[in-house]
């Protein structure tokens, strides 16, 4: 008998794509045979995002082209959007299954017996529970495929209750998986051949507060960094809160942390940060990142700002740009404000028009772009290991390596060198593109 075949279309943050992976690994385990998103395929999974107005707007779009394909074609759905607005998706025409993320974990079985049935009448199917009870985070299966870099959740949920943020409803309270879990789960993949590992999480800093015993993200990391073969470990975004001297002492001591960090600022106003209900001020966020700076050369510095939260003032938006031209930033992910159902935010006074927050997000991005190129030109001449991705670059089909501090550099080599770390000289950096020549090709290639 033919193996069912499954295309998956993921949208949103990185712990998407890592969901992603994990069904289909599942799936895999059940008989199914992944397929390229283009592919026929009788089941098509969208995993949503819905953390603002433009990820639904994305939602829908990538939903109606699997409806496109046909009524041979099984469409599910799944990932935040499919918790907090079931309903909405269910209103979407040719939509067959509904899945939250309480009830992934049901996916496959769920998707068997959508393939055995046969009234499409009775569709589109719901499961969606409250993701509000979850308590614990369960081991999931190991899909190291051919990928360069491997994902691992290590933390799932948010305890933090911010004004504009829907992700806790979407996600659920913040849980851990145990540290014995993870670590084998990280062996694996180096003995797959992964380069680096990218641990991952929606509050990661709060990781191991809910076991028993309690543990820290810093304990966590200090075993990780002993693993050997390790090549390379990254942080996905931390609070600047988490920063503990523990924490900050393995970051900085250890070489196979990556020297980047992705640490939110959302305002570089105290008064928005406290209407946002941001568990730190600007001067303690001022103080960390330069401290971190010094202790890390070559910083590679990311963050994530809000323009346009509801009352914020032009001295406000002035004050958070100096910020940003003050701090060693070398990008930033900037989102225009847009109100979220449910959350505290879309009911306070002060909404500011779509234009006002429109120019605001642009005066950002532009000043991201500019901090980008001047961090990249900083780079020209110095040599970097790189981890080769596993796609090249479309324009001219070059290959695309990941420095240890978090840029994308473009260079002509062999296949024979993707998927492995290796060393180059940056040459150049324009717009948003940095250019590379490739050192000796390793032995071991």
């Amino acid at each position: 008998m033919t193996a069912p075949t499954v295309s998956f279309a993921t949208l949103g943050c990185r712990l998407n794509q890592v969901d992603s992976q994990e069904i289909q690994a599942a799936l895999e385990a059940r008989g199914f045979r992944t397929v390229a998103a283009h592919e026929p395929a009788d089941v098509v999974v969208i995993n949503t995002c819905t953390v603002t107005a433009r990820a639904e707007l994305s939602d829908r779009q990538a939903i109606r082209r699997a409806v496109r394909r046909g009524p041979g074609t099984r469409v599910v759905v799944t990932g935040c959007w499919a918790q907090v607005d079931p309903d909405a998706i269910a209103r979407i025409g040719g939509v067959d299954l509904v899945v939250g993320n309480a009830d992934k974990l049901r996916l496959p079985a769920l998707v068997e017996r959508l393939l055995a049935d046969d009234a499409p009448e009775r569709r589109p199917w719901r499961h969606v529970s409250d993701v509000g009870g979850q308590r614990g985070l369960a081991p999931a299966p190991l899909a190291p495929g051919n990928r360069s870099r491997a994902f691992v959740k290590i933390q799932e949920g948010c305890q933090h209750r911010c004004a504009f943020c829907i992700v806790p409803r979407a996600r659920g309270p913040s849980r851990s998986r145990e540290p014995h879990v993870v670590i084998d789960q990280i062996r694996q993949l180096v003995e797959a051949g992964h380069a680096e590992v990218v641990l991952t999480g929606v509050d990661m800093g709060h990781y191991g507060a809910d076991l028993t015993p309690t543990t820290t993200l810093a304990a966590l990391l200090r075993a990780i960094v002993g693993i050997p073969g390790l090549r390379r470990v990254r942080l996905s975004s931390l609070l600047p809160a988490y920063f503990t001297p523990e924490l900050v002492e393995v970051v900085t001591g250890s070489d196979r942390v990556t020297p980047h960090l992705h640490i939110p600022l959302q305002s570089g106003s105290d008064s928005v940060l406290r209407a946002m209900r941001r568990p730190y001020t600007v001067a303690m966020y001022r103080r960390l990142v330069e401290s971190l700076a010094v202790a890390i050369p070559g910083l590679g510095l990311g963050s994530d700002l809000i323009a346009g939260f509801p009352g914020e003032t032009e001295d406000d938006f002035a004050r958070t740009m100096r910020l940003v031209s003050d701090l060693p930033f070398t990008y930033l992910h900037v989102f225009p404000y847009s109100d979220r159902r449910g959350t505290e935010a879309a009911s306070l006074q002060g909404h500011l028009a779509s234009g006002v927050v429109a120019g605001r997000s642009a005066e950002l991005r532009q000043l991201g772009a500019a901090k980008s190129l001047a961090f990249r030109r900083s780079l020209v001449g110095r040599r970097r290991e790189v981890v080769v991705l596993e796609r090249r670059e479309r324009s001219r089909g070059a290959l695309v390596g990941l420095t240890g501090n978090y840029v994308e550099v473009i260079f002509d080599g062999p296949d024979a060198v993707t998927r492995r770390l290796v060393e180059i000289e940056v040459t150049a950096a324009a717009g948003e593109r940095t250019f590379g020549t490739l050192g000796a090709v390793p032995a071991f290639v």
